[in-house]
C-alpha cells in the first residue's frame, strides 16, 4: 500500500480503513502546556482507523520529559497493543493520563514502539502545521481534529446543550 500524503487535503474518516494502520505524519506538531512547549516535532506518525479522528506519536526524544511521570495504568488496543500512561506534574499542576505509549506495540505499530501521544483535551494547546486544533469529544481515543464544530454545528450543539439544563 503506498504512503498516503496527508499535509493538506481534506480527509473523511469514514475512508480510513480497518484494522488501523500507522503511517509517518508529514508535518509539525506541537503541544504547550503550563506555558511550556512540551513537544516540537516534524518526525511524528499518526495512526488512522475507521471513522476515528487521526491519532499523533511523537518520538520521546523530541518531547521535554522532565514533567512527565509514569503510572501504573496499563490498556489493551486491539490493534496497537499494550498502552503505559503518564502524568504531568509542575508546581501545583498535576494532570493524570495526559499521554500514553506501546512499549509493547503488535507488529504493525512497532514503528511507534515508545513514542507518546498526548491527549487534546488535556493540554492547553496542541498544533498541527501551525493551526491550533481541538480534542475529539471523550478521552478514549485522543485524536486531534483539526477544526471545531463548524458554525451551524455549534449552533445546533449549544441550542441541545441549553435544551438540557
Amino acid at each position: 500500500m503506498g504512503k498516503r500524503e496527508n499535509s493538506n487535503k481534506k480527509e473523511n474518516v469514514w475512508d480510513f480503513l480497518r484494522p488501523a494502520i500507522c503511517e509517518p505524519f508529514n508535518g509539525s506538531l506541537m503541544v504547550v502546556e503550563s506555558g511550556k512547549v512540551i513537544v516540537k516535532t516534524d518526525r511524528g506518525f499518526r495512526s488512522l482507523e475507521t471513522s476515528h479522528p487521526p491519532i499523533k506519536y511523537i518520538p520521546p526524544d523530541e518531547i521535554n520529559l522532565d514533567a512527565l511521570l509514569c503510572n501504573k495504568r496499563a490498556t489493551l488496543c486491539e490493534w496497537k497493543g499494550k498502552a503505559s500512561y503518564f502524568n504531568f506534574k509542575v508546581s501545583n499542576r498535576n494532570i493524570t493520563d495526559i499521554a500514553w505509549t506501546y512499549t509493547y506495540p503488535t507488529p504493525r505499530f512497532r514503528k511507534i514502539k515508545n513514542y507518546l501521544s498526548f491527549y487534546a483535551s488535556k493540554v492547553d494547546a496542541r498544533y498541527v502545521n501551525g493551526e491550533k486544533v481541538f480534542a475529539q469529544n471523550g478521552d478514549f481515543y485522543g485524536g486531534w481534529i483539526k477544526k471545531a464544530w463548524p458554525c451551524h454545528l455549534k449552533e445546533e450543539k449549544d441550542r441541545l446543550i441549553s435544551n438540557t439544563k
